[in-house]
């Protein structure tokens, strides 16, 4: 899979990303607002072992400006849905208007060719940048759960839910 608008592409992660995925996954300013101040802890091992999880539901993607790699994206399908995500990893690209235009590019495809009816995603509360970006696209917030997990310094998280169902509301 290649998805490509301008500079700005996404395609399938590889082994080759391995390494990268290593860095960005264990800093914990990028894996923050996932749950992970702390970064994940993970091995290249462990790593490459998720790389390999079922590509038939599940893809990692790497989000890249110019060829180069800035972050990743992610989809999950089960039955008529996709579960979506976003991470640009390296924070000079970050506030530069490429995640909206990263997001609309899988949105658009997920719902022209996985046939997917509905997209969810998910952010932290208190990470309101995101938040500002799904409203600002089109997606809907259907709900708040609170305290639904703790991260991994025992804080309790609270997450908000978007859902878009009409690729004709993307903005």
């Amino acid at each position: 899979m290649l998805l490509e608008q301008g500079q700005i592409s996404i395609r399938n992660a590889e082994e080759k990303d391995a390494l990268k995925c290593l860095i960005w996954w264990n800093d914990g300013r990028v894996m923050e607002h996932a749950g992970f101040p702390d970064g994940l802890h993970t091995t290249l091992e462990q790593v490459l072992l998720d790389f390999k999880k079922d590509r038939d539901h599940f893809q990692r993607l790497i989000l890249c400006f110019d060829h180069q790699p800035i972050g990743e994206m992610c989809f999950y399908l089960k039955e008529k849905k996709a579960e979506i995500g976003i991470k640009i990893c390296e924070a000079e690209f970050q506030n530069k208007g490429i995640g909206p235009i990263a997001l609309k590019l899988l949105i658009h495809y997920l719902f022209e060719n996985k046939q997917v009816q509905k997209i969810e995603l998910s952010t932290m509360l208190e990470n309101k940048r995101a938040q500002h970006v799904y409203e600002k696209l089109g997606f809907q917030k259907v709900r708040v759960q609170k305290n639904c997990f703790k991260d991994q310094r025992n804080q309790l998280r609270s997450a908000v839910i978007y859902e878009l169902d009409d690729p004709n509301r993307l903005k």
